[in-house]
């Protein structure tokens, strides 16, 4: 893509390869980095992603913290050029987290709907 962000070329086109969006600062509605998007998680049978996982701290992915968000939760925003996650610092540390060595069954309705509910968003699945 040029080199361009993801988020400048998603201010030109609505559809772009996933795998531009890993690396994209995440920050709140204050500005302060929150993370960064480190995968996007797909619903394949329901044709939806589901989830953005957000990783933040450690150093070369040694001792990151990993935050599955909902999508929905995030805003692009293409003038800054980064995620828009609207929560607090202190909240995001609250969040349910994981870590490279041991993800959550995501698939398991209870966890997806409690990660809905911190965030504050209906379920990606719902009407």
């Amino acid at each position: 893509m040029n080199g361009e962000s993801a988020a400048a070329t998603a201010a030109v086109h609505d559809i772009i390869p996933s795998e531009t969006l890993a690396g994209n600062a995440v920050v709140n509605r204050d500005d302060e980095e929150l993370g960064t998007l480190a995968h996007i998680m797909l619903d394949v049978p329901g044709g939806r992603i589901a989830y953005a996982v957000l990783g933040c701290g450690g150093v070369f992915g040694i001792g990151e913290r990993l935050h599955a968000v909902p999508w929905s939760a995030l805003e692009l925003d293409p003038e800054r050029q980064c995620f828009v996650l609207d929560i607090e610092r202190q909240r995001l540390d609250a969040a349910p987290r994981f870590d490279r060595e041991h993800w959550p069954a995501m698939t398991d309705p209870r966890w997806a709907m409690e990660v809905h509910q911190y965030y504050g968003v209906r379920p990606y699945w719902s009407p």
